[in-house]
């Protein structure tokens, strides 16, 4: 979905295909086919943008048969997708049984996640729409925060990392018009877990096609105001390569019981729910939603808010709900003013089968009317704020 932006540039808007598991290209093709095409035609709209994810398997076959690439590029078209950004943050195994801390390797202090990123942006050069010149794909913030804390020479080989990327980026770009842009995607528990530990590296590597890609739960479950977030990202010269549109949970009055088992429901064998508090002394947290709601690892005095991706258009039930005002107010920032801070947008609730079962989509007609749903709230909130909706 593209949107006019006040200064006539584009604004896109899209979802992250990692909620569909596929870790091969014939997996990629059935998403297209059962999931992002139904959405599409959901929206009653001729195109829609989506964030695809390429595992390592799929990412290396479109490398290695440049045939197979043209052809999926085909596919896109004829069936009314397109895609401005991928998601490079899994590498592989999504859609396992049990993900947890798996999401966070290969880091940035091994080879093959420079491998991996640079096959990335080769594809997505071929993959952009024949009348876009720029591509975004997020990724993982440098590292998890253990082993990588308090080891200098790990510090050292993801920068040299980075900068390799950057410049590989640039002969990308030279080869082929096209300018591919990286975003570290800040997340609680990783070695750059805000948006102000993103400052210290990026400014390090000092290349404007490396900067950071803010996801909106991250943000909010690290309890950091977005507008103290852009304006420091801003000053240090970062720019926000692009934005995931997402919403934490958030539990207000953590130490009623009713409270805490409202949050049990969400703590589930996928994925990590990291949960944060703010207190006097700062914040504490867990690596865990299990962890904070079975025992006294967080004080519970303040609000607690998890990593988890609730639907944007469905919050969940009191005594719980959601930190989509977080959302709006960043959205606000990004684009409601002069010019956009970022132009590409990415609804990214991977967590659908996650949901506590009452709340889990039983078919995938109601999965696609789901994200149909999140796709429509993000809409209205861009036409709210002033931007156009394009055909």
């Amino acid at each position: 979905m593209r949107f006019r932006h006040r200064d006539g540039s584009t604004v896109h808007l899209a979802y992250c295909t990692n909620v569909h598991p596929a870790e091969s290209l014939d997996g990629v093709r059935a998403q297209l086919r059962d999931h992002c095409e139904p959405v599409r035609k959901r929206l009653g709209r001729d195109r829609l943008g989506i964030g695809l994810w390429l595992a390592k398997d799929a990412a290396r076959s479109l490398i290695n048969d440049p045939a197979q690439l043209r052809s999926l590029r085909a596919e896109l078209d004829r069936r009314g997708l397109e895609v401005v950004t991928l998601n490079g943050f899994p590498y592989e195994g999504f859609g396992a049984e049990e993900v947890k801390y798996r999401v966070y390797k290969p880091d940035w202090t091994d080879p093959e996640r420079l491998a991996h990123t640079t096959d990335l942006a080769r594809l997505l050069a071929t993959l952009l729409p024949d009348d876009v010149t720029e591509g975004t794909i997020s990724t993982l913030p440098i590292a998890w925060r253990t082993p990588y804390t308090g080891d200098p020479q790990a510090a050292r080989t993801a920068h040299t990392a980075l900068t390799t990327l950057a410049e590989r980026l640039d002969v990308l770009a030279e080869l082929t018009g096209k300018s591919i842009r990286i975003g570290l995607e800040p997340e609680p528990g990783c070695t750059v877990e805000t948006t102000a530990d993103a400052i210290a590296p990026l400014t390090a590597v000092g290349h404007q096609r490396i900067g950071i890609c803010i996801d909106t739960c991250h943000l909010a479950t690290s309890f950091e105001d977005p507008g103290t977030a852009l304006d420091a990202l801003a000053a240090a010269g970062i720019p926000v390569a692009k934005t995931q549109l997402s919403a934490a949970l958030h539990a207000e009055h953590p130490h009623l019981p009713e409270v805490r088992t409202a949050l049990a429901a969400f703590a589930e064998p996928r994925f990590l729910h990291q949960t944060r508090t703010r207190t006097t002394h700062g914040l504490r947290g867990t690596d865990d939603l299990d962890e904070a709601v079975t025992g006294r690892a967080l004080p519970d005095g303040t609000p607690w808010r998890a990593h988890f991706h609730v639907p944007l258009h469905a919050p969940p039930a009191p005594p719980l709900t959601s930190t989509l005002p977080v959302l709006r107010a960043a959205l606000t920032r990004l684009v409601g003013g002069a010019r956009p801070l970022t132009r590409h947008l990415e609804v990214e609730t991977y967590t659908w089968q996650a949901l506590p079962d009452e709340l889990r989509p039983r078919t995938r007609p109601q999965l696609a009317d789901g994200i149909a749903a999140e796709l429509t709230l993000a809409r209205d909130l861009l036409v709210d704020l002033g931007l156009k909706e394009l055909p």
